[in-house]
């Protein structure tokens, strides 16, 4: 038993908040919500409110990296197309997330974010890293390689 809760890793549902146990190997097979049936680990950048990032950042268990940023920020634009990119190559591996810092304000003030935007990567309910400004794709996909 304790070998089968080793060899999987948590995930959190960013549609319905249900927690699932993923065996490692099957990471890959993009494997779904047990509550809902969406897609768990798609390579793609799911959108949070506040609540379902509350939940996320708290409970999964592999790297989760969440983009804080602006409708009205022009790098946060920009920078979208190549958050992206890293988020379908670093599929199975890390998940992708981003938060409205407009729309919910209170995780700005919460987190002490200054300046968006802003990439926080998330490990077992603990920030591990934060790398502020736009950034390419190679360049987001090796601050999560050298922290997750």
């Amino acid at each position: 038993m304790a070998e089968a809760v080793k060899d999987a890793v948590k995930l959190v549902c960013a549609t319905c908040g249900q927690a699932n146990r993923v065996p490692l190997a099957r990471l890959a097979e993009g494997p779904k919500c047990g509550s809902c049936g969406d897609p768990l680990a798609t390579g793609k950048v799911a959108e949070l409110d506040l609540a379902a990032h509350d939940k996320l950042t708290r409970g999964d268990g592999l790297a989760l990296v969440v983009d804080y940023w602006a409708p009205w920020c022009g790098h946060c634009r920009s920078m979208a197309p190549e958050f992206a990119r890293a988020g379908q190559a670093l599929k199975g591996r890390a998940r992708f997330a981003k938060i409205n810092t407009v729309d919910f304000p209170a995780v700005s003030a919460r987190l002490g974010i200054r300046g968006i935007p802003l990439l926080i990567l998330w490990k077992n309910g603990r920030e591990v890293a934060r790398l502020p400004g736009a950034r390419p794709a190679a360049e987001i996909e090796a601050f999560v390689r050298s922290h997750a």
